[in-house]
């Protein structure tokens, strides 16, 4: 659009302190041409955002890479390394968490995450609303200013000029040559006061922001951040000039503000109730899962290693319900406890059978055992003279059946033992049950050096004295037939607490390391020949610890070559 020019345009000036609030009141012409203006930018639409720079901080570096910088950013860096470290040591792996742990820590992050997001989204979205409210304010702003057949800032000191749209604003008309405007004017209305000029900085703000096309921000000196919006001027279809109106974004912000409080308490608050009411639900919902845990525990406590076992332990009916992934794992782990117990009683009644069958056998062996025996012994006192060959073959028969029926006598033992048969109780003097069995070992094989180490005072226990004395004897026969003749054998007692403790030592080669953790079994040898040296059966130590066990105690070994030691404990009386 265009009008007539006058020779005389713009000739009359007004000062910019000058400039009145005629808000909504027509421009005096003052002999001034008609202007026109253009609603289309000179340069593509866009949106500009000017930030001034901030000078640095007193007592700083200005430069990143200085040296007082890089000292404090390496102690702080060192600092939080320390920190980190020292966290990761105190927090257990998130393998380690329990399962309710990991489900309610689970339930928060995903609400903090979708929380956050939200809110995120909603100060997003009354951002943009908000800032489209002020850019409508402006547009409407612009036409209601632009619409008279011109503008003028005013030229009398009681003409308060044009005000900025709404109670706060401000208008301002910026030259693109110094030949049609000689200078940048301006006003700003902050509330209800009146309107003011702006300085000559704040004009230069706004001259040097390059102000086209769609509204943008703008930082100014003493008034804050604005909402800027600029049309060009057109004189005769010639630009003259750039008309500004801008509104502060301080309420904007403001909103803005209270907005991320009230989500960050909103979320805040929801990460508190979803932790009270997550752990609940988790807890109630994993009641069930715990009593499964709680039956298991229970189960792995019962000794099911011997004996008749009565597995009566099961889940309860209520969480073995298939359509639950409890109730499933509670129904499999019944299903499991019925087999283990069937399994359990099978072998005890397997284990049953054998001790009767050894039982049996070793009892019924004794008299034919006892026959050859007599038979043997009954040969040599023939009157006739025997064949030497017959002589020597009757000897070992006896022989062997002595060392047979040793056998037998050893297996009836262990049956009796296995199948719970009580012993007898009676107080029993360890002290000299030790010198009697010593006495014994000495007179078997004086070739070894047999040292005893007795306390002062006698010690007595509660047990089977003569299976007592079995049980030493047993131990200072390991070591007279596994030993070379010179070796020293120390038997000592010792009380200990609770416990009395019979220790047989030898420093002789000791037991290998391979044999050691069968060392107590039935038939154990170490060896792989099956000749038993010194009719020895290899139940011996077998029947110190079926012994040992039968009185409440255990035996314990601890061989290294030089150095073997097999103990005895019994509790004390």
């Amino acid at each position: 659009m265009s009008s007539s020019r006058p020779s005389d345009a713009f000739v009359d000036r007004p000062d910019p302190a000058d400039l009145p609030d005629a808000d909504g009141a027509p421009a005096p012409d003052l002999g001034a041409p008609e202007v026109g203006f253009t609603d289309e930018p000179d340069e593509p639409d866009d949106t500009r955002t000017y930030a001034v720079p901030l000078a640095p901080a007193a007592g700083f570096p200005s430069e990143p890479g200085s040296a007082a910088g890089e000292e404090s950013a390496e102690g702080e860096q060192r600092s939080l390394r320390e920190r980190l470290a020292d966290v990761q040591e105190r927090v257990r792996p998130w393998s380690a968490w329990t399962l309710r742990a990991k489900l309610v820590a689970s339930m928060l992050a995903l609400f903090a995450v979708i929380g956050m997001a939200t809110g995120t989204f909603t100060v997003l979205a009354l951002s943009r609303q908000l800032t489209s409210q002020v850019d409508d304010q402006l547009r409407t702003s612009m036409t209601r200013q632009l619409s008279g057949p011109g503008v003028d800032f005013g030229t009398r000191q009681d003409d308060h000029g044009p005000r900025g749209p709404g109670d706060e604003g401000l208008v301002a008309l910026l030259p693109t040559s110094t030949k049609t405007i000689p200078q940048a004017l301006g006003r700003v209305s902050t509330g209800a006061q009146q309107p003011v000029p702006l300085t000559a900085t704040q004009l230069g703000e706004l001259q040097s922001a390059g102000l086209r096309g769609d509204a943008a921000n703008i930082e100014i000196t003493g008034l804050g951040t604005y909402r800027v919006l600029a049309r060009t001027v057109v004189i005769d279809s010639v630009p003259v000039g750039v008309f500004v109106v801008g509104l502060p974004m301080d309420p904007t912000e403001r909103t803005i503000g209270q907005m991320v409080v009230v989500a960050a308490m909103t979320v805040g608050a929801g990460i508190i109730l979803v932790a009270l009411l997550g752990t609940w639900l988790v807890r109630r919902n994993l009641e069930p899962l715990r009593r499964v845990a709680a039956t298991a525990t229970k189960v792995s406590r019962m000794p099911l290693d011997s004996g008749a076992v009565a597995l009566a332990e099961r889940v309860d009916a209520a969480d073995t319900d298939t359509r639950t992934e409890v109730g499933q794992v509670g129904a499999a782990f019944n299903e499991m406890l019925d087999h283990v117990d069937e399994a359990l009683n099978s072998r005890h009644q397997s284990e049953q059978r054998v001790r009767q069958f050894v039982a049996d056998a070793s009892h019924e062996l004794r008299t034919p055992l006892a026959s050859i025996k007599g038979y043997a012994e009954l040969s040599r006192r023939e009157p006739d003279a025997v064949p030497q060959t017959v002589t020597h073959a009757m000897g070992r028969i006896e022989s062997e059946a002595n060392r047979m029926s040793s056998l037998v006598e050893d297996l009836l033992l262990l049956a009796r033992l296995d199948a719970g048969r009580p012993l007898e109780e009676a107080p029993v003097d360890v002290s000299m049950l030790v010198i009697n069995a010593v006495s014994d070992a000495h007179a078997a094989s004086p070739g070894h050096r047999w040292d005893l180490d007795l306390p002062p005072e006698p010690v007595e226990v509660r047990g089977d004295a003569a299976r007592l004395h079995q049980v030493v004897a047993n131990l200072l026969g390991n070591a007279r037939t596994h030993t070379p003749d010179g070796t020293r054998v120390t038997t000592s007692v010792r009380p200990e607490g609770d416990w009395v403790r019979v220790a047989v030592h030898d420093d002789g080669p000791g037991v290998p390391d391979t044999l050691q953790p069968n060392v107590f079994e039935r038939f154990a040898r170490g060896d792989d020949a099956r000749v038993r040296a010194g009719g020895s059966t290899g139940l011996g130590l077998s029947i110190v610890a079926a012994v040992s066990k039968a009185h409440g105690g255990r035996v314990e070994l601890d061989s290294q070559p030089g150095d073997t030691t097999f103990s005895l404990l019994l509790p004390a009386t």
